[in-house]
């Protein structure tokens, strides 16, 4: 199943399918390890609901829901 990062619960797990975005953004998300087939488990979300936390080739990332929003996975 699909599902947008930003849509996602926690500890739910998936595979990045796509990054959408203008140039700048992916180039960004990207660089921190948000490629296409990077494994990536949401572990936590803040009491006021953004940022994310989310677990990517073995460290923790914190996003804003807008970035989480433009990266597409394969929800396991």
């Amino acid at each position: 199943m699909q599902k947008l990062l930003s849509e996602c619960h926690i500890n739910e797990k998936g595979t990045v399918i796509k990054v959408n975005g203008d140039t700048e953004v992916r180039q960004r998300l990207f660089d921190i390890g948000l490629t296409k087939g990077a494994k990536v488990v949401f572990s936590k979300i803040s009491p006021l609901g953004d940022p994310i936390e989310i677990f990517v080739r073995g460290y923790y990332l914190s996003l804003r829901k807008k970035e989480a929003s433009r990266i597409l996975l394969e929800v396991e």
